[in-house]
């Protein structure tokens, strides 16, 4: 180990590394400044040899608000573009942050690594199995780094999980029940924005409209942008199912879901979703934005009933319940800093792969097994039958 990589040392207060060398400099481009971008560029800030050179939105409010939370903590401004392909046209810029609406992950990921830049991308990577195909074929012939933004990947609590999981603690699993329950019912439709917006850019590869407010400010509940709510969400926990079970992809989906109760919102908010896998468990998972408001720490958990133990891995902490003991758990364990710090860990990942180039913990084709199963689970919707996933054909047959 050389000095340069010594000075990598967790330190107290947030901070990401210690005495980073200035060949460890890190130039970053962000895609999309909205209220998670923006979140998540700041996480990336917190190295202090990270560099955010440029932003990128089409929406003026939302660029102004970005590059303003950059400068507080740089001490040069960032350059502003509003077109994607002049900032990836921008060769100070070594890695690119995507947080954009999901419609535009796929182009704009191709367009960044034939940019030749290291990509950080929000989930779902992709809307559709055919965008999702030609992703992982495009990661097989790059150098580039390559992360999605699934941070139960590098979450502590969820490493410990896997572990426990391998040990063979909970014996055979044939099962795994993932909730999540919250409700965006009662808000009304966005009328009005704050400031310019060029909604035909914005719009870019989707199916056109007239300007709507509502379908920029809420885009993951509308099928010409996104999955719904079950592919915004679902994508987080299946991954994480995936993760704790060592799964590969899919062998079919199931779903069922009522109607949609939100004016305007053509895709629903309660949907079960059961998939099967050939490490020869199912995994069910059950999402209902119809529900009474959770605190955070409550609104999601998994559990995965083993013939010897049941497992329940949440947000902040993970159970262990024994065979003729499921009164009181066996096993406790909390995650040192709390689900928060996910992103913090997946980020520094992230850039700790760009300076070693290391394969990352989300790395493409892990992101598309996640958002395989919830389109699976639109189309399974949509057909009213069950979905197979032809693994040689990498297509979906219904």
């Amino acid at each position: 180990m050389t000095w340069k990589r010594r000075s990598f040392l967790l330190a107290g207060g947030g901070a990401f590394l210690a005495g980073a060398a200035p060949s460890d400099e890190v130039s970053l481009g962000v895609i999309g400044s909205g209220g998670r971008g923006t979140f998540v560029m700041t996480v990336f800030q917190k190295d202090p040899a990270l560099r955010v050179n440029a932003i990128c939105d089409v929406y003026e409010p939302n660029l102004e608000r970005a590059l303003s939370t950059a400068r507080k903590a740089q001490q040069d401004a960032p350059k502003a573009y509003r077109s994607y392909k002049d900032l990836l046209a921008d060769k100070s810029i070594q890695a690119v942050l995507i947080a954009t609406p999901e419609h535009w992950h796929h182009r704009m990921v191709l367009d960044a690594i034939a940019a030749g830049k290291d990509v950080y991308v929000e989930k779902p990577l992709c809307r559709t199995p055919e965008e999702g195909v030609e992703l992982v074929e495009a990661e097989k012939h790059t150098r580039q780094i390559i992360q999605v933004g699934m941070q139960r990947r590098s979450y502590d609590l969820y490493i410990e999980g896997r572990k426990i999981v391998a040990a063979g603690t909970l014996g055979n699993v044939r099962m795994v029940r993932s909730w999540w329950l919250n409700t965006y019912l009662g808000s009304r439709p966005a009328t009005k924005l704050d400031g310019p917006l060029d909604w035909e850019q914005w719009q870019g590869p989707a199916k056109r409209h007239a300007m709507d407010p509502d379908r920029f400010r809420n885009w993951r509940f509308y099928s010409d942008y996104a999955g719904g709510i079950v592919a915004d969400q679902g994508a987080h926990v299946y991954d994480g199912m995936h993760m704790l079970m060592a799964a590969s992809y899919p062998l079919a989906v199931t779903a069922a879901a009522g109607r949609p109760h939100r004016e305007g919102f053509d895709l629903p908010e309660s949907v079960v979703v059961t998939a099967e896998y050939p490490e020869d468990f199912i995994g069910v998972f059950s999402i209902n934005y119809a529900a009474m408001k959770y605190k955070s720490r409550n609104d999601q958990l998994n559990q995965l009933d083993g013939d010897k133990a049941r497992m329940d891995i949440g947000r902040e902490e993970l159970k262990v319940y024994l065979q003729g003991a499921e009164d009181s758990p066996a096993m406790i364990r909390t995650s040192e800093k709390g689900f928060g710090h996910a992103t913090d860990l997946h980020v520094r990942n992230f850039l700790e792969c760009v300076r070693t180039r290391k394969r990352p913990t989300a790395p493409m084709a892990l992101g598309f097994q996640a958002a395989l199963v919830v389109q699976m689970a639109n189309l399974s919707l949509k057909h009213g039958r069950r979905a197979r996933w032809d693994a040689e054909k990498k297509k979906v047959e219904m």
